[in-house]
Parts: structure tokens; sequence; C-alpha cells
């Protein structure tokens, strides 16, 4: 295992369409992962490159409003990284509902999707009550 840059993990990222296991801690001090596809962007509120993802998973949600700590880990056949950071949440209760749909349209691409129709995603995300988490970077490593 040796220290990475953001731009290592991107490159192993995309070789595998973004795809990224992110773990948190839940309440009993076990833990949680799930798939998620997550990319690189300018945080909303610092602007400092940091990773997000869009989801919707309530044990997910629960873990990180809990403990912000989490870790997103990226594989390429043999190749993998590992990003530690902290995450923030954010959704309807914490910004306006137009800075909220360009937030995940933008987290959406930046994860290596693409849309032929922006207004049917943006109606799916607020009907499902989808929000980003954005991951302030603490460590990248890999092998």
């Amino acid at each position: 295992m040796s220290a990475m840059t953001l731009d290592d993990l991107l490159g192993i990222a995309a070789r595998d369409h973004y795809l990224a296991i992110v773990s948190t801690l839940r309440a009993d001090g076990s833990i949680h992962s799930s798939l998620v596809n997550a990319g690189a962007l300018p945080h909303p509120r610092t602007g400092k490159r940091c990773l997000a993802f869009v989801t919707y998973g309530r044990t997910k949600l629960a873990n990180l409003a809990r403990q912000p700590a989490c870790t997103l880990a990226f594989r390429a056949g043999w190749q993998w990284a590992s990003a530690d950071g902290r995450a923030e949440i954010i959704g309807p209760a914490e910004t306006d509902p137009e800075s909220l749909r360009r937030l995940l349209r933008e987290v959406f691409t930046a994860a290596g999707g693409a849309h032929d129709d922006w207004d049917t995603y943006d109606r799916v995300m607020r009907e499902e009550g989808r929000v980003a988490v954005v991951v302030t970077i603490d460590r990248v490593y890999g092998n």
C-alpha cells in the first residue's frame, strides 16, 4: 500500500465506470459497505476538489449523519485505490431546490454519467429524494 494522488485514483475509477464501494460506520461500530458511482468535482461550498456521489440509501445516510467518516474504494482489475474522508450530505434541507438540482447533475456527470433527458433525470431525483454526498478527502492510497 502506498500514497497516491486523487488523479491516480480517478485513473483507476475511470477504467470501471467510476464504481466505488463506500464504507460507513454503523451505530454499533461495525462497517456498512455499498456500491455507488462516484467522481471528483469542486466542493460546492469550499471549492476544494472532493469526491461525491448521489444516493437515497437510508442506512448510508443515517450512518453518515451520525459519523461522517467514510472510505471510497475503487478498483480496475487488480489495481485499487481508496480515499478516506469526511462526508457532508447536501439535500433539500441543506440547500435550495435549484442548487440541489444542479449539484446532482454535476455529481452524476463527474461519475461518468450522461443523460438524454435531463428534465426526466431531475424529476426522478426529486421524486426519489436523492441527495449529494460530498467527501472532503483526508488520504488517498492504493497499490
